[in-house]
């Protein structure tokens, strides 16, 4: 019996040796190799040195034809921190913050008949993504270069935005039809 169970080791343990060698250079060969950037890579020197930053991703702001349903689906059934709604009169839109952790979603409601929104929510009849917010370092300098670079922005003048910070908005038809919000970090 002792010579059988030796006999019976030895098989078993030639078995899982084969079988887990074979899982391992299975797994060798299909895990996925991590790409990272080096300091030598090009994609860095394509970068120009200019007077401004491009800083993080402040928002992604989504219209909206009923703010209070839409409210009451990140709060209610996904569980997110949701502000109160604040009348932005002089942009023609209501705003609630929704909070994400690394950042957050802006719902946007049309306020007044000029309303940029509601001309938005008539072409898009459920909504939809409006624009991207990113903040930079320095407005003013970022404005100045964006003309120089034939980049459009659509006010003459930064405004007050949501954050009580200025704010600037780029045309979609020169940021690859994204409407781009830069706001002063």
């Amino acid at each position: 019996k002792e010579k059988d169970i030796g006999t019976f080791s030895k098989a078993l343990y030639r078995c899982c040796s084969f079988f887990f060698s074979g899982l391992l250079i299975r797994w060798q060969t299909s895990a996925p190799r991590v790409r990272t950037l080096s300091s030598s890579n090009s994609f860095s020197q394509n970068i120009p040195s200019g007077l401004w930053k491009l800083g993080r991703l402040n928002h992604v702001a989504i219209a909206v034809p009923d703010l209070e349903k839409a409210q009451s689906l990140y709060k209610d059934v996904l569980g997110a921190q949701v502000s109160e709604t604040v009348a932005l009169p002089e942009h023609g839109v209501y705003t609630v913050f929704v909070e994400l952790g690394n950042t957050k979603l802006e719902l946007l409601h049309p306020l007044g008949d000029r309303s940029p929104i509601a001309s938005f929510l008539q072409k898009n009849k459920t909504g939809g993504m409006h624009h991207i917010c990113i903040e930079v370092d320095d407005i003013k300098a970022a404005m100045t270069e964006l003309k120089k670079k034939k980049i459009r922005i659509l006010s003459e003048e930064p405004k007050i935005g949501a954050h009580g910070k200025p704010v600037i908005f780029l045309h979609p038809k020169d940021c690859h039809g994204v409407l781009v919000e830069l706001e002063q970090a």
